[in-house]
């Protein structure tokens, strides 16, 4: 039996690179779509807010199974009419491409983002909370959900809620190899904002290892976290980093980064998660961080 085809948006990305990786391992072809160079089987330069273009894209791949991750992605961006432009439009493009096809794929993964709960007054965050976005970039995202929702019907679509992930190879513009970024280069300061503030952290590949679980299950039509369900300070990561590095950074707090009513602690519940794959890969962070720092 030939291998199956697998199109991933956003390949280029720092998921996506991961993502490829672990299909090509797996045996499948993997076909991108979307800008950039990524290592993919099959390539196809293609602006998703074409919908024509994703359309002709789509139709040569003809994809058993789908993964998209292409997005705007940092809450910093500074053109808001892409968030919704590319994570909104983009998305509907890719659907309407993927039901136009005489055989529909087996499966589609969508990556939405645990931001779409913005900052709710709780400790753990399941599937079942309200969403409350604060900014465009969740806001974007949670509009895309809804538009996505009125395709289950159609397509097996699974959506994913991604908390907070990092690994080698993340922009610096995020928070985690920000600190560890500081650390390989010998710097006698950071600068960074509440330390004791708890988010939940995953390593990129538990969060691609559940990715592929979600892709090749049973489930759709569902709206699922990615989680590690474990909450860990700023604090707590600037020590791991001095026992890795082997000296203490000196932490200047700059109140810029102090963000107003910033709730003390949050973390994704996985229950769901695991009810529909089984156990989950949980990699410790010590050992997510101590691999961005060696990388």
């Amino acid at each position: 039996m030939a291998p199956s085809t697998v199109l991933v948006t956003g390949a280029s990305g720092f998921t996506g690179r991961y993502i490829v990786a672990a299909l090509q391992k797996r045996g499948y072809v993997v076909a991108s779509l979307g800008t950039g160079e990524s290592a993919a089987d099959i390539g196809i330069d293609c602006d998703l807010t074409d919908a024509s273009a994703v359309r002709s894209a789509v139709a040569q791949i003809s994809p058993r199974y789908v993964l998209h991750l292409a997005a705007v992605s940092f809450v910093g961006h500074g053109d808001a009419e892409a968030f919704y432009r590319v994570n909104v439009l983009g998305t509907i493009n890719l659907l309407e491409a993927l039901s136009a096809e005489v055989i529909p794929p087996e499966k589609i993964l969508i990556a939405s983002s645990a931001n779409i709960y913005g900052s709710p007054d709780l400790d753990t965050i399941d599937e079942t909370v309200c969403p409350a976005p604060v900014n465009h970039y969740a806001c974007s995202k949670l509009a895309m959900e809804h538009m996505v929702r009125t395709w289950f019907d159609r397509l097996p679509i699974i959506i994913t809620r991604p908390f907070n992930y990092t690994g080698p190879g993340q922009d610096e513009r995020f928070l985690v190899p920000k600190i560890v970024g500081h650390f390989k280069r010998h710097a006698t300061e950071i600068e960074l904002g509440n330390l004791d503030v708890s988010r939940d952290f995953s390593d990129v590949t538990d969060v691609v290892s559940a990715y592929l679980a979600l892709l090749e299950s049973s489930a759709a039509s569902v709206a699922v976290n990615t989680c590690s369900g474990i909450a860990t300070s700023l604090r707590e990561i600037i020590n791991m980093m001095n026992d890795i590095a082997g000296y203490e950074i000196r932490i200047r707090v700059n109140s810029a980064f102090v963000r107003k009513n910033e709730i003390p602690s949050l973390r994704g519940d996985n229950s769901l998660l695991r009810r529909l794959i089984g156990p989950v890969q949980q990699t410790p962070l010590v050992e997510t961080v101590r691999k961005m720092f060696l990388a």
